[in-house]
Order: C-alpha cells, then structure tokens, then sequence
C-alpha cells in the first residue's frame, strides 16, 4: 500500500485540489503527499484528515456526516451534499473489489454512495487497489472501471483484467515495475 501510495503521490502536482476518500491504501496516499505544496484537500476519512495538517501548506476541509467507528469514515447524506458543493482537480478512490466485467465493488451501500459523488465531482479519477482486489467479491456496485482515469496497484493484473483497462482507456501504473525500473527494491 505504502509503494502504491507513491507511486499515486508522483501524479498529484502541487497547487492540486483533491478528494481523498475512505480505506487504509488512501491513508497511505495522505502520508505520501505530506511533500507536496498547497493542496487542498476534502476528505471523508479523519484518519487522512488527522495526518494531512502536517503540511501547514495544505488546506484540508472535512466532510459531515455520521462517522463510522471502525474506521473513523464519514458517510450518509450529509457527506453526498458537502461533495457535491465543490469540483476538484482529482478523486482518489479505493474499493473492496474489481469484478472481471470492470465493476467496482464494495460492501458498504452508504460508502459507495458517498464514492459515486467523488467520482461525479472530480476531473480525473485515480484508483488505488493492490492486487488482492481483483476477482475479489462484494455487494454493492460503485460504478464500471471506465469512469476511472488510473488505476495504481502493487502487482500487474492477469492479461483479462490488463485486456479490460485498456478497453475502457484506463491507464495502469504497477508500482512493482516502476520499483524493478529503479532499482529500489
């Protein structure tokens, strides 16, 4: 997650304007950014927000809603209203799996509710979700693969899923391989 988060990081320019929603992978997307200069950011996650105002260059707004105690995420009506307020530069996104019809699915309705105004409300969309991800089943469906601009995963997906990004225009980046190409394994 950690490698997966920086490589993310190198694609958010300084100055961006930025939704970082739910789950552990966008936790470490917020620690990978703490470089950066002049984000603004909104968040559903406290825990993204408790790490953002490291960097005092940084603007982070916090959404309503009802927090969840398991991992301190922000759903529900509230939190749909408040996005839909803003338009950003970027959504980063994570889901609970990847369905091998390009589906985005997770197990919570009122979280994939809260990612469909991300999605709608950002530019670009960039995806998070390591390789365990794919094939991976859930409930409820966020939207298909092709409403995302990126996907940034650990290890390249089988030749069917890598078949499906590139059908819906999806560009992939795999930080194992930009990892062999640095050497910094």
């Amino acid at each position: 997650k950690i490698q997966i988060a920086r490589l993310l990081a190198r694609h958010i320019p300084d100055l961006a304007s930025l939704f970082i929603d739910i789950g552990t992978t966008t936790e470490e997307v917020a620690k990978a950014l703490l470089k950066h200069k002049g984000l603004r950011i909104i968040t559903n996650n406290l825990n993204v927000a408790a790490i953002l105002p490291e960097n005092e260059s940084f603007e982070v707004i916090v959404t309503g809603g009802v927090i969840r105690n398991r991992d301190r995420g922000i759903t529900g009506e509230a939190t749909i209203d408040f996005i839909r307020q803003f338009k950003t530069d970027f959504g980063v996104i994570s889901v609970s799996g990847i369905d091998s019809d390009g589906s985005l699915l997770d197990f919570d309705y009122r979280e994939v509710r809260v990612g469909k105004a991300i999605i709608q409300n950002s530019r670009k969309v960039f995806l998070v979700a390591d390789h365990s991800k794919f094939g991976r089943e859930a409930m409820v469906r966020l939207c298909n693969i092709d409403e995302v601009d990126a996907l940034f995963t650990d290890k390249r997906p089988e030749p069917a899923a890598c078949n499906m990004l590139a059908a819906s225009n999806v560009d992939l980046y795999v930080a194992d391989e930009v990892m062999d190409e640095n050497h910094e394994k």
